[in-house]
């Protein structure tokens, strides 16, 4: 496995401090986020989840901690929308330039507005997918929300 994806390269040119996790990806796994927890030997509220959604039409790119669900509504609410619905993942793997299970926020082929759960933010340290399935980078929630000007907000049920 490459250590160095769009997503690392990203956070090295916007001169962020982060570390590299490695881990078995289980591509059969009903939850990924809580598997890559599990696997590197976190608890799932620090290993954050990339996904990608629609607000009215609109993509956008959501990272919530694993452990939690998205409200369609509060998604919507954030974005200034009426209704959201989660991307099919084709779709979102065509956007982003990566696959499902190696979805990152960082290094997309088409950068789209992005919001971060606002609870992320009161962790000293969080993971998120560097942009390959079993590969996850570690770093300040702070920076995280900086480098990708991600609002923060209310997102989770």
């Amino acid at each position: 496995m490459s250590r160095t994806t769009r997503a690392t390269q990203a956070l090295v040119k916007a001169g962020l401090s982060f570390t590299v996790h490695t881990y078995d990806y289980d591509p059969g796994a009903d939850r990924i986020g809580l598997q890559a927890a599990d696997a590197i030997g976190e608890d799932a509220s620090r290993v954050l989840k990339t996904l990608m959604a629609e607000v009215d039409g609109k993509p956008v790119c959501i990272i919530v901690p694993s452990s939690r669900e998205v409200s369609m509504k509060k998604l919507a609410a954030a974005f200034g929308g009426k209704a959201a619905h989660m991307m099919k993942p084709a779709d979102a793997e065509r956007i982003t330039g990566y696959h499902v299970g190696g979805i990152s926020p960082f290094g997309q082929k088409k950068p789209v507005p992005t919001a971060i759960e606002e609870e992320a933010l009161g962790h000293a340290a969080v993971y998120i997918n560097g942009g390959q399935r079993g590969l996850q980078v570690r770093l300040s929630p702070q920076d995280a929300q900086a480098a990708l000007k991600a609002i923060a907000a209310s997102l989770v049920a």
